[in-house]
């Protein structure tokens, strides 16, 4: 597993990053391919904070933990991730069949090295009518084709183009046009 380590307004110790690495370190258990650990850790009014990014395989974990030590932090922080890790598998092996996380996931688009000089790439393009409807009936229906996200206009809001979506803490979120030009 590759680490990068970054601080604010605190300096770590060397002992703390390699008590760091070894913990995080146990995650790499989990993944196929090297897995690459983003660990920031933060002093905020008095408390230790310990936030940890783990990307693989296009998939981001993320935990972010604030407590008295940062060991303790460090140590919640690993928990945090490994329960989205075992709980992230369970969910797609339970999708898909038995035994689909065995073989490797290739994806279709690879970025190129220096990605700052290329266009971006539409892979994809799909057309269709936006019918007007309320915000519970577009609710009902993202739930129905099982998206993440479903474009309506909301009867609502006088046919104004919106989108509903699942939010990570539970519930849906609701994005509206407002209908004000800014020019």
């Amino acid at each position: 597993m590759k680490f990068t380590f970054a601080e604010k307004k605190m300096d770590s110790s060397p002992d703390l990053r390699a008590y760091a690495e070894r913990k995080i370190g146990k995650l790499d258990r989990f993944f196929r391919n090297e897995a690459e650990a983003y660990v920031t850790f933060s002093l905020e009014r008095g408390r230790f904070r310990a936030e940890i990014t783990i990307h693989n395989n296009g998939t981001y974990y993320r935990a972010n933990e604030l407590t008295q030590d940062m060991y303790a932090s460090v140590d919640s922080g690993v928990a945090a991730i490994e329960r989205q890790i075992r709980r992230n598998k369970t969910r797609l092996e339970k999708r898909l069949r038995e035994g689909a996380l065995e073989r490797e996931i290739v994806p279709a688009y690879l970025p190129a090295e220096d990605a700052d000089d290329e266009e971006f790439q539409i892979v994809r393009n799909k057309r269709f009518s936006i019918k007007p409807m309320s915000a519970e009936e577009a609710i009902l229906q993202m739930n129905l084709l099982g998206h993440e996200f479903f474009v309506f206009r909301n009867m609502d809001a006088q046919d104004a183009v919106a989108v509903v979506y699942k939010r990570r803490q539970g519930g849906y979120g609701l994005i509206c046009d407002d209908g004000l030009d800014e020019g």
